[in-house]
């Protein structure tokens, strides 16, 4: 009779674990929705959804862009594709995590469509260019709006939060029949490529492996360092909008005399810096998620996520300059990724990240100290030290058993797994047979991988409750 129960009580701790077992979700094509806001191609779309369903995929993940939904006029929303698009999936079965995608789609890796911001953004971005994060050459990047404007009422009359809050808004009120059912995850655009970061590495200046260059040059953030540099008493710090020796997007960090092992990166200015560089996209996510989470409040059923960028390339060295420009202060001696993880986690909003199929050994020949597989496990312990879900992507597309075992050995960290793998991306290519079996069989394992700390909290409970009914 003992035996039986407790053999009872771990069967169904197992079958718990299962049920919160690893979901598989994948990214649907850029141009799944037209630029004037109507679905393209519905049948494709229904044909893709079948395809999903027949492999036992749970969901997909689809941009919703801000400058496709109110393209024309401010608070005008059109949100007819995204309607026909949702219904389809709820009639499927097939789940959504919608990104509120706030950056246009065009200029990044594996970018075939061109989606710019909302056309009386762009007209504002014509007239005041400092509306965008800027270069020390002078370029102003057109990809997402600096945080400089955050609190600034330049966007006919609102601020950019006000912009990001009232787009929630409408598509909470909008859709919230399908919150936390069919829409089960939005993730919160907070930057390029809809990450938490600056456009450090720009396709059209940048190539691999170079350290990309500060975005600190618009004018709302030259003016924000220096009332910084007053308030720590250092006024000259405020000068120049980046440290002066920082090298060009394409140098290496040896190459620079801030980036370089014994550079002024460990200086008091530099302490200073990047304290302040990285701050402020802290306080950008802070503000954006604050309010995401006062929108979404009604439907406790529904996960928030936001995005970091996997940044591997001069991991291994001792600035890690190329994590560095894009904002994460993440040195041989100061964890990055600790302050973010906090923020999240005061939102209750989970952490999604990339690149799980890449190896150490996989850019071990780019001679520029990659360390993707250090990089993940500790961006991860962070979620999970601060008690928040993480949720994970491919950075490239990838066919290949390889690449699927190197995700599987990353999706589950210190016992603790993921919430969500999101594949990039459903393809012609994909949809071959070869790589379709393929691809399911990664699936059904991604299926199979429970999240240990479930299992083990369960069993403890069952055993407790049946203690004293059994007498064990």
């Amino acid at each position: 009779m003992r035996k039986n129960n407790v053999f009872g009580a771990i069967l169904f701790a197992t079958c718990l674990a299962i049920a919160s077992s690893v979901e598989v979700y994948v990214m649907m094509p850029l141009n799944t929705l037209n630029p004037d806001g109507s679905l393209n191609n519905a049948q494709y779309v229904q044909q893709i959804f079948s395809k999903l369903r027949s492999g036992n995929v749970d969901g997909i993940m689809i941009d919703v862009w801000w400058g496709v939904v109110e393209k024309s006029a401010p608070l005008s929303y059109n949100w007819a594709g995204y309607q026909q698009l949702f219904q389809m999936a709820n009639s499927t079965g097939i789940k959504v995590q919608a990104i509120m995608s706030f950056h246009k789609c065009g200029g990044n890796v594996g970018d075939d469509c061109n989606l710019p911001l909302p056309d009386w953004v762009t007209s504002i971005g014509n007239s005041n260019n400092g509306i965008y994060y800027a270069d020390k050459e002078g370029h102003h990047n057109s990809e997402y709006l600096t945080w400089g404007i955050d609190d600034v009422a330049v966007l006919n009359g609102r601020t950019a939060l006000q912009v990001y809050s009232d787009y929630m808004t409408s598509f909470e009120k909008q859709f919230s029949q399908y919150l936390g059912d069919t829409i089960s995850e939005v993730h919160v655009g907070l930057g390029p490529a809809g990450e938490l970061r600056y456009p450090s590495y720009p396709s059209a200046y940048w190539s691999y492996p170079g350290i990309g260059e500060f975005q600190s040059f618009d004018p709302y953030m030259v003016a924000d360092l220096k009332s910084a540099a007053s308030n720590a008493g250092h006024s000259e710090w405020g000068n120049s909008p980046a440290p002066s020796d920082a090298g060009s997007y394409n140098n290496h960090p040896q190459d620079t005399g801030f980036f370089n092992d014994n550079g002024s990166w460990k200086s008091d200015y530099g302490v200073f810096f990047m304290n302040w560089y990285a701050n402020g996209l802290i306080n950008h996510a802070d503000k954006i998620l604050a309010k995401a989470n006062q929108i979404f409040a009604p439907h406790p059923a529904l996960s928030l996520f936001a995005k970091v960028s996997g940044i591997h390339w001069w991991y291994f060295s001792q600035s890690h300059a190329a994590e560095f420009t894009a904002g994460y202060y993440n040195t041989a001696s100061h964890d990055g990724y600790a302050g973010i993880a906090k923020v999240f986690a005061s939102h209750n909003v989970g952490l999604d990240f990339t690149m799980l199929e890449m190896t150490d050994k996989d850019n071990s020949g780019c001679g520029c100290g990659s360390g993707p597989q250090e990089l993940i496990k500790q961006v991860f312990t962070n979620a999970i030290n601060n008690g928040i879900k993480f949720g994970g992507e491919n950075a490239l597309s990838r066919y290949d058993a390889y690449a699927y075992s190197n995700i599987v050995n990353e999706a589950r960290i210190n016992g603790k797994a993921l919430s969500a793998f999101s594949y990039l991306r459903y393809s012609s290519t994909l949809e071959q047979d070869g790589n379709w079996n393929t691809f399911i069989q990664f699936v059904n394992t991604m299926h199979g991988i429970t999240d240990q700390t479930v299992v083990e909290k369960t069993v403890s409970q069952l055993k407790q409750r049946l203690m004293p009914v059994v007498g064990l």
